[in-house]
């Protein structure tokens, strides 16, 4: 008799800078849908609550506007200050370079340094992504869950 395959179910956020596209990658990963019909999505101050029990994280930053990215170590810094795994350490995350299909500025255009910026601040690894023209919105989705799963 075969095995059935199990099902988890894990609270992975999706965080960053307004009108960086997290809404658009949520509901192209969700429901393989974009909208050209922006609406901004605005919570203020993340709470404790906001991300309670949550076992991976993206960190969104807007290719085409490098003051985005330069907010990434912040909203780091604000995760790892919020939730840690039961042992104390960081919550596998994952930095999306959103809206790879225009025009890149900074350091997304030399992926050694995004490597090396991934690895000096702990981000379990990085990702171009398009919401609008679906690229690599599963496959990060896969790599994050993978390391959700490693630990």
């Amino acid at each position: 008799m075969k095995n059935p395959q199990r099902e988890h179910l894990y609270k992975i956020l999706v965080i960053g800078e307004l009108g960086t596209g997290k809404t658009s990658i949520i509901k192209r990963y969700v429901h393989q849908f974009f909208s050209h019909h922006y609406r901004a999505t605005r919570f203020g101050n993340m709470t404790r609550v906001y991300y309670k029990e949550a076992v991976g994280a993206f960190i969104v930053f807007d290719v085409t506007r490098s003051q985005t990215f330069e907010a990434v170590r912040k909203w780091k810094a604000d995760l790892d200050s919020k939730v840690q795994l039961p042992e104390g350490s960081s919550i596998p995350c994952v930095l999306l370079a959103n809206k790879c299909d225009m025009s890149k500025e900074g350091i997304v255009n030399n992926p050694a340094s995004m490597d090396e910026f991934c690895k000096d601040n702990n981000f379990a690894g990085w990702f171009l992504t398009s919401a609008k023209e679906n690229v690599n919105i599963e496959d990060a989705a896969k790599f994050l869950i993978s390391q959700v799963g490693a630990v």
